[in-house]
């Protein structure tokens, strides 16, 4: 049987939200509809307020409820410290860790991290959410993950930086391409090439933009996606360049399916990727060893890609 140290009742109302009506939730979490009404109601005559806008169609929160959420995930992630730091108070490395991570990272660093992780420790449970760079710092603040990996975090009080390396920008072509005949490549010769470009989602299409707005000016050879991973097959099938950093390109980089080409006369701030936590927080050991074994990989990485160079 599970362990839950947080109240039913807002086990019940996350369950409700998440699946729409009480009978859905029944089904899902094993537990008797009339139960999950009673103790839904209980709270709500308690309160003095509706936590649910209850419908022909289903139910939905209402804005109490929607906050009362937001508390019982952050109860259930307090919950999953104090389970994690009893289990290495008797001596196993068993815990739950919660990872918010950057769309391009996924089919390299990711999974070898992964991996090091099931070697090392097969019984921490790690979630990876993948998330946009202002996404990991919602998460931190609010308590929805444990770590993040991203890119150009902004700087603030609430985030904790344990590792950080600067990151230039570099033009990323297929080996092929004609701009791969030279070591380095003014802004003005990519305009002349299809280009994918990243989505106002992500900073550093933000910042390229604020700085050299005609490189994003409509036409047939401009492409933009928020997807890193679709950016990366385009560049790779040889139809577009793309502006990016080496760590974007890494894996395709080592295998050199794809070739990172200097960026002269570009006047932009360097980019960074950290690992960070929450500086309000303090995380169970195990989350820690974990946050260092992510930062050590992302350095393992970053010199490889660059020792290729």
């Amino acid at each position: 049987m599970a362990l839950h140290l947080t109240p039913r009742g807002l086990h019940y109302v996350v369950a409700v939200a998440e699946h729409g009506s009480i009978q859905a939730a029944s089904r899902a979490i094993g537990i008797a509809a009339s139960a999950i009404d009673r103790q839904i109601k209980i709270l709500e005559e308690r309160l003095g307020v509706l936590l649910f806008d209850r419908m022909t169609t289903g139910m939905s929160l209402s804005p109490a409820g929607e906050m009362f959420v937001v508390l019982a995930r952050r109860w259930k992630a307090d919950e999953n410290r104090i389970l994690s730091d009893v289990k290495q108070m008797q001596g196993l490395d068993m815990g739950h860790i919660r990872v918010v991570v950057m769309d391009s990272l996924v089919n390299g660093l990711v999974p070898q991290f992964l991996s090091k992780m099931a070697e090392r420790y097969p019984r921490v449970r790690i979630d990876v959410d993948v998330v946009t760079p202002d996404g990991a710092v919602t998460a931190l603040e609010e308590g929805h993950c444990d770590i993040a990996l991203a890119f150009n975090l902004r700087p603030q009080r609430d985030v904790h930086v344990l590792w950080s390396a600067d990151l230039p920008l570099y033009c990323i072509a297929s080996p092929d391409h004609p701009l791969t005949s030279s070591t380095k490549v003014a802004l003005k010769d990519v305009r002349d090439h299809s280009i994918v470009v990243q989505s106002r989602a992500l900073p550093i299409r933000r910042i390229l933009e604020a700085r050299h707005s005609s490189m994003f000016s409509d036409g047939p050879r401009l492409v933009v996606t928020n997807s890193l991973q679709l950016l990366k097959y385009l560049v790779v099938a040889g139809s577009h360049i793309a502006l990016t950093s080496e760590m974007d390109a890494a894996p395709e980089l080592l295998e050199g399916r794809v070739v990172a080409i200097a960026v002269t006369g570009i006047n932009m701030p360097s980019q960074n990727i950290s690992v960070a936590i929450n500086s309000h927080r303090t995380l169970p050991r195990i989350a820690m060893v974990v946050a260092d074994i992510l930062a050590q990989e992302a350095k393992t990485m970053l010199e490889a890609v660059r020792a290729r160079s």
